[in-house]
């Protein structure tokens, strides 16, 4: 976008204000509307006028019991005021983000002003990629700049269709969208060894292509969270009633086997902090990850696997965080996924590239307090881990085409 000359012109900024929402509708972690600041203030600066648009949550699949949309819980009216603060400018609002006051705001915005629409999701065209609802939304602004890095694995109206309303010289990726990329190939492409792979979550499922793709990369994957139980099952351990996904046993083996075959070590937890009720109030003990008995679940790493863990991180010099590796979520649970972003900093600060990527993984890093002692943060979970995966994401190839 530093190619462009924004100076007098209505630039429509796709970002990602997908932000959490208090019980007041105050936003409480504002780490995405922080993201887009570098490209908002660019244009601004540049004598440029901005109209943006996001999509909050999934509105269409959470409706009142009328059947219509739950608008004063999903509109973006509630990001201006920390949007205004960060900004430093009133930021105006139109109630539709096509339509007469979208196009009559957009029609009388000056150069310095912004201008936010409502929540695209409001229309089921959004997702589904219309082209004429594209075209109304092109059709508000001069030139067009893709700065969501996590929707750009989504072919949305807003994200890639509206691209193909204006010409190469009138379209761009942002600047946050640029950082995502030169971040993520840093460690894809131009890899820092020994490079290890950090992977929590529930699923297997969910992991399966990355998994494989950091088998052709990383030289430790050190694995958590209750998707590590369905490789322990795998291997023949006894899991109790810990999170399994039984059609996913053959694969895990097969994925073990690859990387032995191309001498990746794959690390799973040794022992595990179990409990006999998904919560905190239940009796809580720590046991051989191979060994938990009936009716008891793993709900994080114990301390034989931080130690071995640590360990690991602490020799890495290129290092790739996605999934928890317990239920942070519950502090009786939390110690695992803490204890590894403490050891993530502690390599950084020794000279690692660290990149954390997944919204379970940036809220721990958050919540973890060490936000400022790694290396990059995405703010894209599914965007990040296709472009990890190797696919062309859609929001890119748009603004390229």
């Amino acid at each position: 976008m530093r190619n462009l000359n924004f100076k007098n012109k209505k630039v429509l900024v796709r970002v990602d204000f997908n932000v959490p929402l208090g019980k007041n509708y105050e936003v409480t972690d504002d780490t995405r509307i922080r993201g887009a600041l570098p490209t908002l203030n660019y244009v601004l600066d540049q004598g440029g006028s901005l109209i943006l648009m996001s999509h909050l949550s999934r509105p269409l699949k959470k409706l009142n019991e009328d059947g219509s949309i739950n608008v004063q819980k999903f509109t973006l009216r509630h990001i201006i005021p920390s949007l205004s603060a960060l900004l430093g400018v009133q930021v105006d609002f139109a109630a539709d983000c096509i339509g007469e006051e979208a196009v009559e705001k957009s029609g009388n915005l000056q150069p310095g002003q912004v201008l936010l629409l409502e929540n695209t999701r409001f229309y089921k065209e959004e997702e589904s990629g219309n082209a004429d609802f594209a075209k109304k939304l092109a059709s508000l602004a001069d030139m067009f700049v893709n700065d969501a890095f996590g929707t750009a694995h989504r072919a949305h109206a807003s994200t890639t269709i509206v691209a193909k309303y204006f010409s190469k010289d009138q379209k761009a990726l942002g600047l946050l969208m640029g950082k995502e990329v030169m971040n993520a190939e840093k460690l894809m492409h131009d890899t820092p060894h020994p490079f290890t792979a950090i992977i929590g979550g529930a699923k297997v499922s969910d992991k399966i292509q990355l998994l494989d793709t950091l088998i052709q990369k990383a030289d430790n994957i050190l694995i958590g969270g209750g998707m590590a139980f369905t490789f322990i099952r795998a291997l023949g351990g006894k899991i109790g009633n810990s999170l399994l996904e039984a059609d996913y046993l053959t694969l895990a083996l097969e994925l073990l086997e690859k990387a032995k075959a191309r001498g990746v070590q794959i690390y799973l937890p040794k022992d595990s902090v179990i409990s006999d009720k998904f919560s905190e109030d239940g009796e809580i003990k720590t046991v051989d990850s191979y060994q938990i008995p009936d009716e008891w679940l793993g709900l994080d790493i114990g301390n034989v696997a931080i130690d071995e863990y640590r360990e690991v991180i602490k020799q890495s010099k290129g290092i790739l965080w996605n999934g928890p590796l317990g239920v942070f979520e519950m502090e009786k649970f939390a110690k695992g996924t803490f204890e590894i972003a403490a050891a993530i900093a502690e390599a950084t600060q020794n000279g690692a590239f660290s990149l954390i990527g997944g919204g379970d993984s940036v809220s721990a890093i958050n919540k973890s307090g060490l936000d400022d002692q790694v290396s990059y943060i995405s703010t894209g979970g599914g965007a990040m881990l296709e472009f990890f995966e190797g696919k062309v994401l859609p929001g890119i190839a748009a603004i390229e085409e």
